[in-house]
């Protein structure tokens, strides 16, 4: 086992050193050109994992060690320090299992540093990463404004709660929201609103396209406080 992680570890070291240095190069952003052909799905591999503890256990243990690599930006344990920064703790392993995916092709905007660093891992890194990610504690904030937060809790369950839950947290191929961060969630709305984001997801977009940014606001101040 001692051997594995350090197998991992190396591998993510080499692959973050290629992406730097392709970084350097100053290669195209991604989304500019045609989109690459996404790589096989995973999440039939997840089902099998999730159904035999000792391999959940196995993939557990190296997905904390591959996720020591993403602490830089999304913090121990998944809780970003940065509200500009999802948190990934608590995260639905499917629904990250395909940001993963998408990340690997173009259908996600994204640093090409991200990009090579996904492309490197190999498929136990994924499933142990997202894996333990799943399994960890978000960090609860209370609401720094209640009454904003109340008014977007009418404003979630209207617009949102048909996909990610009453609960903020999702299922499957939906994402948690609950104890997101501010400043990403905040983005993310807008992005998804406008057109400009990461991601485009018509479904999505017609939710929240009859949103001003004051709603956005309210909604993100109640997702953030929901444990």
């Amino acid at each position: 086992m001692d051997g594995m992680r350090h197998v991992t570890a190396k591998r993510i070291r080499q692959a973050m050193v290629t992406a730097a240095l392709a970084m350097a190069t100053a290669l195209p952003a991604l989304g500019q050109g045609a989109a690459a052909p996404l790589p096989p799905d995973l999440s039939p591999r997840l089902k099998e994992v999730e159904a035999n503890p000792r391999q959940w256990e196995t993939l557990f243990k190296s997905g904390k060690k591959v996720a020591a690599f993403c602490a830089n930006c999304h913090g121990d344990g998944g809780n970003s320090v940065d509200p500009e920064t999802p948190n990934l703790a608590g995260q639905n392993p499917y629904y990250l299992l395909q940001q993963l995916r998408e990340f690997s092709g173009t259908q996600r905007k994204t640093t090409e540093f991200k990009r090579r660093l996904v492309k490197a891992m190999t498929t136990d890194e994924k499933l142990g990463m997202v894996i333990f990610y799943a399994g960890q504690e978000v960090t609860y904030k209370p609401a720094a404004d209640p009454a904003l937060a109340k008014r977007g809790e009418a404003l979630y369950l209207k617009a949102c709660a048909d996909c990610h839950e009453k609960d903020g947290r999702g299922a499957r191929e939906y994402s948690r929201v609950a104890g997101q961060q501010p400043g990403y969630m905040s983005k993310t709305l807008k992005g998804y609103r406008d057109g400009t984001g990461a991601r485009i997801h018509r479904q999505m977009a017609d939710e929240i396209k009859p949103l001003k940014d004051p709603d956005i606001a309210a909604i993100t101040a109640y997702v953030a406080a929901m444990k």
